[in-house]
Order: C-alpha cells, then structure tokens, then sequence
C-alpha cells in the first residue's frame, strides 16, 4: 500500500464537501495528519496472508528528506500517533546514506536529519 499528500489532501477535502467537518475551518493540522494516522491504522489491520491474519508488524517509511516541507506533514503524522498507540507499538527508525568521499565520510546531513528528528 502507499499513500501520497495528494491522496491525503483529496479524502479530507471529500470529507470537507461531504460536511463530515461541520463546516469547521480544514487545516493540516489536525485534518491531514489525522487522515494520515487513520490510513496507517486502517492498512495495518488488513490481512497480508491468504489465512487472513492480520502481521504483527506494520512499517511505514517516510520517503525524502527530513526537513524538507514535502515530508513535513508525515513526520507530524507520526509524531502525533506515537501518542495514539502508546510507545509500546511505536517506533522510529532512521535509515541514512554516509558517502565516503575522497576517503573520508561525509556525515553532516546525517546528523543534520538526526537533529530534526529528535526534535520531533
């Protein structure tokens, strides 16, 4: 399964037209990031197997880079469903590319990804 911000932004805005948000004021705060939440629970529990079990583990990865705008919204998302489900069924894991160049590793958007994470 995979989610866009264009597939998150077209539910909440049916459900704006529809009138699920009576009339209230559509922010993406909290709207987009509970559209967001509500999909990860929503695809967690759906049966990965023909035995219809639903799997113990659902990952999501949040794709691009941490601290651009484009990702922003999902890293809310998850920092605001760590809440939701309780630190036992949460956890956030960072995967980052160190290049080598020249013979020396080049960690400073490492630890510039891993600073804007931890404030989270």
């Amino acid at each position: 399964h995979n989610v866009t911000t264009g597939k998150m932004y077209r539910n909440v805005i049916l459900k704006e037209r529809r009138g699920d948000y009576l009339g209230k004021t559509v922010q993406v705060v909290p709207h987009i990031t509970n559209e967001i939440q509500d999909w990860i629970q929503r695809v967690a529990h759906i049966p990965t197997s023909d035995d219809g079990q639903v799997a113990d583990v659902c990952l999501v990865e949040v794709g691009g880079t941490v601290g651009d705008i484009e990702s922003s919204v999902f890293l809310e998302a998850l920092r605001q469903f760590q809440f939701r489900v309780g630190n036992d069924n949460f956890l956030l894991c960072f995967v980052s590319l160190i290049p080598i160049l020249s013979d020396e590793q080049k960690t400073k958007p490492t630890q510039h990804g891993v600073k804007d994470l931890r404030s989270l």
